[in-house]
């Protein structure tokens, strides 16, 4: 059998060192979903490239990555309507 960690995943402690997250926000992200993971056992393994994309996309939002009215959230059903 392939060991899995040779192929781009990564545990939450690999990826907590990697990303400077949070085990729990890596777990957090991995059950919603803005991740691919996998739980195994009662360990997650983490795609690194899709962290490194999640990572990406947050470093380029800037400060609008706190914001809860931005359109791409409220899209999604995340984010907090404008009324």
């Amino acid at each position: 059998m392939t060991d899995p960690l040779t192929k781009g995943w990564l545990t939450t402690d690999a990826a907590e060192a990697l990303t400077g997250y949070a085990a729990a926000y890596l777990r957090r992200l991995a059950g919603q979903g803005r991740i691919v993971a996998c739980k195994v056992g009662r360990d997650w393994l983490i795609w690194q490239d899709s962290l490194m994309d999640y990572q990406a996309q947050m470093m380029a939002l800037g400060k609008q990555r706190h914001n809860p009215w931005r359109k791409d959230l409220v899209v999604q059903g995340l984010g907090r309507d404008q009324r």
